[in-house]
């Protein structure tokens, strides 16, 4: 058996099962988004060509709800990295001494997700939060009701996203010691030899050498933000007033409560493009210029 054809018979299991997994319910829902669909009726659809995409283009609640969820993805992902790589380069400065440092670090990833978001609704709810009464009991607010985490409007948003930082900060710091162990010593070496201090050796030689590794981060957490959805809807469920309803759960919303699937199609459709988009320009602008 020639190679390119043993190769493909090794690959055609997986080829079938992403087709049928992945391809499928993604070309269905592009078909599905042109169509108003009655779902008493499925059969009965009526082809409406882009009316959707513009219903969905000019809403305002799903302008905003892509805002919130811009809003929610960058400040879970900058901290995550922040206090990730942070971690990260502390476990390589110990290096072996770090391994049960790093165990501990891990165990909030296996938390399952509504788990944790049950555990951060019960420190963060009203004037009954465990951390609005530890901040009066050490004296930096005034009572337990001072901060509403999960009521106020400008401020919802990015108290649902603690508990994603607390979930995912462990991800991103073992993903980033893999690839500080990764990197060469004898460069830092030379780096230490040719006079450069700590900061310039972290800025000239071991920067540049993460920005394949940042580029995953960034690609993979970016993306797993931005489509957040049990974290959120487990604390507060879009409220209060949509204040925390993101772009996931508009689109939920639009399909379970309002039974519209043709838009909310749409809205998935719109949501794939732009991810994609956004996952293609952090390979080009963080990956890519690591390997030209």
């Amino acid at each position: 058996m020639k190679e390119p054809t043993f190769v493909a018979l090794m690959l055609s299991p997986a080829a079938v099962f992403l087709g049928l997994l992945v391809a499928y319910p993604v070309v269905l829902l592009i078909w599905n988004s042109f169509y108003e669909v009655d779902l008493v009726n499925p059969a009965g659809r009526v082809w409406i060509g882009l009316e959707n995409y513009a219903d969905a283009l000019t809403s305002r609640r799903i302008r905003e709800s892509a805002s919130r969820t811009l809003q929610y993805a960058s400040f879970a992902l900058l901290f995550e990295f922040l206090f990730g790589f942070c971690a990260a380069l502390l476990f390589a400065a110990i290096a072996e001494n770090s391994r049960w440092h790093r165990t501990i670090f891990a165990l909030p990833i296996m938390v399952p997700p509504i788990v944790a978001g049950l555990l951060w609704r019960f420190l963060l709810v009203g004037d009954i939060g465990i951390l609005n009464h530890w901040l009066a009991g050490i004296g930096v607010i005034s009572d337990p009701g001072a901060i509403r985490w999960l009521s106020d409007t400008d401020l919802v948003i990015y108290s649902v996203a603690f508990a994603d930082i607390w979930l995912t900060t462990s991800f991103v710091a073992l993903v980033s010691y893999a690839g500080l162990t990764n990197i060469p010593k004898d460069l830092i070496e030379a780096a230490r030899m040719d006079g450069a201090n700590a900061l310039k050796r972290f800025w000239h030689v071991t920067l540049p050498l993460m920005r394949p590794v940042i580029a995953v981060i960034v690609i993979v957490r970016g993306v797993d933000a931005a489509k957040t959805f049990d974290l959120i809807w487990i604390q507060t469920q879009g409220g209060p007033r949509q204040a925390s309803e993101v772009f996931s759960m508009n689109i939920y919303q639009r399909m379970v409560r309002y039974g519209d699937l043709g838009e909310a199609s749409a809205s998935a459709t719109l949501f794939l493009i732009v991810m994609v988009l956004l996952a293609a320009f952090a390979y080009w602008k963080i990956w890519k210029p690591a390997h030209g």
